[in-house]
């Protein structure tokens, strides 16, 4: 069991999952718990089919638990409707998922639906702020969404993730299709938009970028943590 922080932002307590598999029931993992800290990137990792991407679906509510709780600043999901859960616990898939039209359409989309509908959406001056914040040259509001690269649009979409401003974010493997330079790029920007009070949470199979604070791992139903000994890169990288 990882530690767990009463200061956390995010905590999973005893966590379990079980869902039907080739006709069998089949439960990935049964207690699992950690805790996410503020102003923090984390790893996790761990063998193909171990259940990371389910764990981080659950933690979004986008699959059912058949056990545990979740804490956001202390408060149980229970006492929120999913939706509003989901708008503070942002999972972001691994492929990025554009809608026709311009960045700014892309960027500006979470605000058409529902639950960020009595929310002020973003200035152009602010989204314009985001994009030099991704290193995205030569990319305009008005650029369109469907000329962009496989890397663009990975950063395109993480920017409209963090501009809704959520507590935690949940990444699975969003880095996994790109090249290096990319994927050090996707690092930097969610390095540098990540709050202070926010934290996130990746999924990540590439060596070590020096950004997590540490990695978690799970492996046979079972979550162990440990601390990077190295210190993560905090600060914003020049240029960004």
């Amino acid at each position: 069991m990882a530690i767990m922080d009463c200061m956390a932002v995010f905590e999973a307590k005893h966590i379990g999952v079980r869902y039907m598999r080739g006709g069998k029931p089949f439960a990935p993992f049964s207690d699992v718990s950690f805790s996410l800290e503020g102003g923090r990137i984390y790893d996790l990792t761990g063998p193909s089919g171990s259940g990371k991407s389910t764990l981080l679906n659950a933690c979004a509510l986008m699959v059912s638990r058949t056990e545990g709780e979740m804490l956001l600043d202390g408060a149980s999901f229970e006492g929120m409707k999913p939706n509003e859960w989901r708008r503070q616990v942002c999972l972001v898939p691994q492929s990025a998922s554009l809608v026709p039209g311009t960045v700014r359409d892309n960027l500006l989309f979470p605000w058409t639906l529902k639950v960020n509908a009595g929310s002020p959406r973003p200035t152009d001056g602010e989204l314009a702020e985001l994009l030099n914040k991704a290193a995205l040259d030569g990319v305009e509001l008005d650029h369109s969404a469907a000329q962009l690269s496989g890397g663009q649009q990975a950063r395109v979409a993480l920017l409209r993730a963090f501009a809704t401003r959520p507590r935690v974010m949940l990444l699975d493997e969003v880095e996994a299709a790109l090249d290096d330079e990319s994927a050090l790029a996707v690092s930097r920007l969610t390095r540098c938009v990540l709050a202070k009070e926010a934290a996130c949470l990746r999924i990540r199979h590439r060596a070590d970028d020096g950004y997590a604070y540490g990695t978690f791992t799970l492996a046979d139903g079972v979550i162990s943590y440990e601390q990077n000994p190295a210190k993560p890169t905090n600060e914003p990288v020049s240029g960004l």
